[in-house]
C-alpha cells in the first residue's frame, strides 16, 4: 500500500470558504456550481448526470454547429478550418482566434523573434518574393497537442523543403521555463524536428498574428498571401493539400511526390469524456476565465501563499485535490516541505486512456516522483513510455529536466483515480493532460 491514501475530512471544502471572500470567489463558485448539480459526491456518473450532461452538450453543439461544421472559404482566398472536434491547447483566459479575413487586410509577419535554430533569420517576405511557401506553426514544448502533430510537420519538411516549402515552428511559451534555449533545443532533438524554429518569448509574433492556442498553422502562398489556417490537431490530409495547392501555384512540380492518406491517431469509440486539461499555477487558473481546475476553496484567496491541504473523502471529477502544504506560484503548485513518507500527494479522478504531466525541474539533481493508479502501481501494459520501476515495483517518473512526462497509455478507456507524489520540496508541478486515442499521449 502507497502511504497517505487520499482520504481525509468529511468536511466539503465549499463550505468553508469565509463569507468575506465570496466576491473573490465568483467565478470559483460558479464553476463548481455545475459540479454540485451534474454530479453526484461519489466516484461515478448516475443515469440523472449522463441525460443532464448529454442535453447541455446537444444544446451547444446545435447553437454552434454552422461555425465549424466546414472549412470556410472568405471572398479574398483564404480558407480556415478549426477541427470540429478540436484538440488544442488553448490560453485559458483567451478565445481560440478567428483569424481576420477581410479583404485587403494587411498580412501579419514575424516580430521580435530570437533564438532562431536550424536557420538565419528570415521574413515571410522574404520567402515568399523568392517564390517560396511558408507554414508558420504555433508551438510550446510541453504542450501534448502539439506533441502529436510534430511527425506530420517533420514529414512534410522532408518531402517539400526541395519544392520551396519552409516551415517554421514559432516557438511561444505558455510556462516561464519554457522560455530557455536549451529546453527548446532539447525538445528538438527528443522529437527529431529538423526545420527552422524560432524562439518568440516576448509573444511578438503570437501577438501580430492575433493568435490564442497551441498548435495553429497558417500557410502563406508565393505571392505573400495568408491562404489557410488551422486550429487544433487534426485535419492532416486537408493541411497537406492546401501546402501541395499552395505549391503547386507557384509552379512546382509534385507529380514525384505521393501526397500523406495519414489522418491521425484514432480515438476510441467507446469514451463518453476527456477530462479536460487541469491546470495548477493561479496564472491559468485565476480569474473570470481561468480553468478552475484547483477544488480546494483555499487555493483562491490569494496568489503565492502556503497552505496546508487536507483532502476529503469524496472528490469531483475533471478537479485537482491536495494533501499537505502547498504554495500556489504563477505557473506551478510547488510541495512546500521536504517529507520521508510521501505523505503529501495531488489527487486527480479522471477520464481518459493517456495521461501526461508537465513537471517543472529546480535545482541541480533530479528527483522522484511516484505515480499510482486506482491505488496501485501503474500497470505495466498501461505505462507511458517516461515510466519506471524501483526495486520495490513502485511506478514513477525521474525528473531531470522541465518537460511533459508521459504517465499513462492504457489499452481501455476508463474512470481512474490518478495520485503523484514526491518526498522533495522541488516537486513543482503545472498541468495535467489527457488522450482518448488508440495509441500515443
Amino acid at each position: 500500500m502507497w502511504a497517505g491514501a487520499p482520504r481525509s475530512t468529511d468536511v466539503d471544502p465549499m463550505e468553508r470558504a469565509p463569507s468575506e471572500a465570496a466576491d473573490a470567489l465568483g467565478p470559483y463558485y460558479f464553476h463548481n456550481m455545475l459540479n454540485f448539480i451534474t454530479f453526484p459526491r461519489r466516484h461515478q456518473l448516475n443515469a440523472w448526470s449522463v441525460l443532464f450532461v448529454a442535453a447541455l452538450i446537444t444544446f451547444v453543439v446545435a447553437c454552434g454547429a454552422s461555425d465549424n461544421e466546414s472549412p470556410d472559404e472568405a471572398g479574398d482566398g483564404l480558407i480556415t478550418t478549426q477541427n470540429s472536434n478540436p484538440r488544442v491547447s488553448q490560453e485559458p483566459n483567451a478565445n481560440v482566434p478567428i483569424p481576420d479575413k477581410t479583404p485587403g487586410r494587411g498580412v501579419p509577419e514575424l516580430t521580435g523573434l530570437a533564438g532562431w535554430i536550424n536557420s538565419e533569420p528570415f521574413t515571410i517576405a522574404e520567402r515568399t518574393s523568392e517564390g517560396g511557401v511558408v507554414l508558420i506553426d504555433f508551438w510550446t514544448y510541453t504542450c501534448v497537442n502539439c506533441i502529436r502533430t510534430f511527425s506530420f510537420l517533420q514529414d512534410w519538411n522532408e518531402k517539400y523543403a526541395d519544392a520551396s516549402l519552409t516551415i517554421l515552428g514559432v516557438h511561444t511559451p505558455e510556462f516561464d521555463f519554457e522560455m530557455d534555449r536549451q529546453g527548446v533545443l532539447d525538445s528538438m532533438e527528443r522529437f527529431g524536428l529538423e526545420y527552422p524554429v524560432a524562439q518568440d518569448n516576448e509573444r511578438g509574433t503570437w501577438t501580430a498574428f492575433e493568435n490564442g492556442a497551441w498548435p495553429a498553422k497558417y500557410l502563406f502562398d508565393s505571392e505573400g498571401s495568408l491562404v489557410y489556417t488551422h486550429i487544433g490537431e487534426g485535419d492532416y490530409v486537408e493541411t497537406e493539400q492546401a501546402i501541395r495547392t499552395a505549391l503547386t501555384a507557384a509552379g512546382r512540380d509534385l507529380s514525384g511526390i505521393a501526397a500523406g492518406t495519414n489522418e491521425g491517431p484514432v480515438e476510441d469509440a467507446s469514451a463518453i469524456h476527456l477530462t479536460e486539461e487541469l491546470y495548477a499555477g493561479y496564472g491559468k487558473v485565476y480569474g473570470l476565465g481561468g480553468s478552475i481546475s484547483i477544488a480546494p476553496v483555499e487555493y483562491y484567496l490569494g496568489p503565492d501563499r502556503v497552505v496546508e491541504y487536507t483532502d476529503p473523502d469524496f472528490h469531483h471529477f475533471d478537479k485537482v485535490y491536495l494533501q499537505g502544504p502547498w504554495l500556489n506560484e504563477k505557473d506551478a503548485i510547488v510541495h512546500a516541505r521536504s517529507t520521508t513518507g510521501l505523505e503529501d500527494y495531488i489527487y486527480a479522478l479522471v477520464f481518459a486512456r493517456s495521461a501526461n504531466v508537465v513537471l517543472e525541474h529546480r535545482g541541480e539533481s533530479p528527483i522522484e516522483v511516484f505515480v499510482e493508479l486506482d491505488g496501485g502501481p501503474v500497470p505495466v501494459d498501461g505505462a507511458g513510455p517516461d515510466i519506471e520501476y524501483d526495486e520495490a515495483g513502485r511506478s514513477l517518473v525521474r525528473v531531470d529536466e522541465s518537460r511533459l512526462y508521459a504517465l499513462l497509455e492504457l489499452p481501455e478507456y476508463g474512470q481512474h483515480e490518478l495520485v503523484i507524489r514526491s518526498d522533495s520540496d522541488r516537486f513543482a508541478v503545472s498541468s495535467f493532460t489527457f488522450g482518448n486515442y488508440l495509441q500515443g499521449p
